[in-house]
């Protein structure tokens, strides 16, 4: 597979005189991944009809690093990814990640670390809805998928919220995403976007949840 052979060449020689040198197979990397993204939106949009309008190619994230802040000077990533969801990959909208990186693959989604209005509109929707929201992640097919959702939890409830609330548990997420790993036993991009795809179909009642928590707040 293109992508991950360029990583695993990346990864010994991360500065930018290897990457001019070897652009054009990062140009093929990027097209395949381009291609992946284009099939997996056709195939997400039978079942989540919001992304069909989306351009592939805007839909995957720069592989150059910011290191303005940062002690690690490394110029470029070690991970190839994109991210498909209603208004673009930059949107607050719950949508469909998938993240290429020697030894460390997954795909998953929902939306991770939601700014304080979406994070508040989907704490209101679980909050009314919770029965809801419990069969999606307790569903026996999304555990044997995704497990649990990322547990990265606030140590209370949220003030706005009564303290005994009987799902208050619910409320502490930070993240409201699920993920699974992709196996790199599955090397035919084909097979990518049919195990995707499937996964994604499971990934599909967490995404409507969420984003309808966050167009009911703006009605």
């Amino acid at each position: 597979m293109n992508i991950l052979n360029f990583l695993e060449s990346l990864a010994q020689n991360n500065h930018r005189d290897w990457f001019e040198s070897h652009r054009n197979e990062y140009e093929i990397a990027k097209s395949e991944l381009v291609s992946l993204v284009s099939d997996l939106i056709v195939g997400i949009t039978k079942f989540d009809p919001a992304i069909s309008n989306l351009d592939p190619k805007k839909c995957i994230f720069r592989i150059n690093r910011d290191i303005r802040f940062s002690h690690d000077k490394s110029p470029y990533k070690l991970s190839m990814s994109a991210y498909m969801a209603k208004e673009g990959k930059s949107s607050q909208f719950a949508g469909y990640y998938i993240h290429f990186e020697p030894g460390k693959s997954f795909i998953g989604g929902g939306i991770y670390s939601p700014q304080p209005e979406v994070q508040q509109a989907i704490r209101n929707e679980i909050y009314f809805n919770s029965t809801d929201f419990l069969n999606i992640i307790e569903n026996d097919s999304f555990k044997k998928t995704f497990g649990t959702l990322m547990n990265e939890k606030y140590l209370r409830i949220p003030k706005a919220f009564p303290a005994d609330f009987n799902h208050g548990d619910l409320l502490k997420f930070k993240h409201y995403v699920a993920s699974c790993q992709l196996p790199e036993s599955i090397l035919q991009l084909s097979d990518i976007a049919v195990f995707t795809l499937d996964v994604f179909k499971e990934l599909y009642p967490l995404n409507e949840f969420l984003n309808r928590a966050i167009v009911n707040a703006g009605n």
